[in-house]
């Protein structure tokens, strides 16, 4: 109890172990199929790092990469995110937190991240939830035990891609969908939107369905698909949730060519790789808050040049949202230095008052519930294996 309530105690007053060492830590799954994009978020943040110098002023910049994932899931773990938000607290050095990838991991460290006055900056999470009301479910503010705003996102939220979704769904013909989700805080929050605003446009909702992600296969799921005569399946759910399988199963099952429309976490290169290229060529149409690198301008294209000649390879899509996180850190870190000094307390003051920044995404703010001004949503399908850039969506 004694080292609770000390833990506690310096944790509210902000003070670090050593003031000239500051720690960021970023928590993403580091082991399974998100591997591939989390590994790029996180060069995105070393780059940011070290284009700085490693340092701010005269305070030592300290970086450190932490896996939220187990061998035994195969993802993100309950119990790993659980101790890594521990673990940063326990640390008085750390002052940011950069994570999580997925909003079901975000509302586990968010709680315990807000009792010790730690700011926590996501680079993926779009839960409405998170920042949202969402009243039968007592969020956000389940996640703030504190009454004070701790987390933040640069990502736009999914009442948006929810929205923006759906609007697309019509324009790619379709007057019916069958809308499947991975039953997670994610894919279950993303339906929840998507729903409702595919049948204020005069979609014919044909179906809802939970998925296992765990399942072998999703047979008899597409003969109930075929039998609605839906004219699109909208996924809400990530790759690692099985979308390449439902792909897969869609085509075998004689739905070859309907349009399977599926969010942001099904954007990288896992769902390549899982749903095989005819299972997923030409049909398979994805929404993204943001643009892909290679369609990236201004400073974000000087991100994507920068990345590719430090790590000799492209970013993935969420490569920038790591770098851009990252940036907000050391910007508020210089300027709460320049107050007097760098803190939990003060680094995460900064961060809330982080006003038309000038990023590689733009230049943005964060409002006063935690979630970016940046409204951009981009249409993406795929094509001989790869993503492509189709439009900008909601223009």
């Amino acid at each position: 109890m004694r080292r609770v309530l000390a833990l506690a105690f310096v944790s509210a007053l902000g003070f670090a172990a050593d003031p000239a060492t500051l720690t960021i830590v970023s928590s993403l799954p580091r082991t399974g199929s998100a591997n591939a994009q989390t590994s790029t978020i996180v060069n995105g943040i070393r780059l940011a790092i070290e284009q700085a110098g490693g340092a701010v002023g005269g305070t030592t910049i300290v970086y450190h990469d932490w896996d939220d994932a187990s061998p035994e899931r195969g993802q993100w773990d309950p119990a790993v995110e659980t101790a890594n938000a521990n673990k940063a607290v326990a640390d008085a050095s750390v002052v940011a937190y950069l994570g999580t990838y997925n909003s079901g991991a975000a509302k586990i460290a968010m709680p315990i991240l807000n009792q010790a006055g730690l700011v926590m900056i996501s680079p993926a999470n779009t839960a409405v939830g998170l920042t949202r009301p969402v009243p039968e479910r007592n969020e956000p503010a389940v996640y703030r035990p504190t009454g004070k705003v701790t987390y933040f996102r640069v990502v736009p939220g999914d009442w948006m891609q929810g929205e923006l979704g759906a609007q697309w769904a019509k324009e790619l013909g379709a007057t019916s969908v069958f809308v499947l989700h991975d039953k997670e805080v994610y894919g279950k929050g993303l339906a929840d939107v998507f729903v409702p605003a595919a049948e204020k446009l005069g979609l014919k909702v044909s179906g809802v369905e939970g998925i296992d992600p765990k399942a072998q296969n999703y047979r008899s799921l597409v003969t109930k698909i075929r039998q609605t005569g839906a004219q699109l399946v909208y996924f809400a759910g990530t790759a690692q949730s099985n979308a390449g399988q439902v792909a897969k199963d869609l085509a075998a099952g004689g739905l070859a060519k309907l349009p399977l429309l599926m969010p942001d976490g099904c954007f990288e290169s896992a769902l390549l790789e899982s749903g095989g290229g005819k299972a997923l060529d030409g049909r398979a149409f994805l929404t993204f808050g943001g643009l892909p690198p290679e369609q990236l301008t201004g400073a974000g294209a000087e991100f994507v040049k920068a990345y590719e000649a430090r790590f000799q390879g492209k970013p993935q899509a969420y490569a920038v949202y790591g770098y851009e996180c990252a940036r907000v850190v050391l910007d508020a870190i210089r300027r709460a230095n320049a107050k007097g000094g760098a803190t939990r307390a003060s680094v995460l003051a900064e961060v809330a008052a982080t006003k038309d920044f000038q990023g590689a995404l733009g230049t943005w703010s964060f409002d006063d519930q935690g979630d970016t001004t940046l409204r951009l949503m981009s249409g993406n399908t795929v094509k001989d294996g790869q993503f492509v850039f189709v439009k900008l969506l909601g223009q």
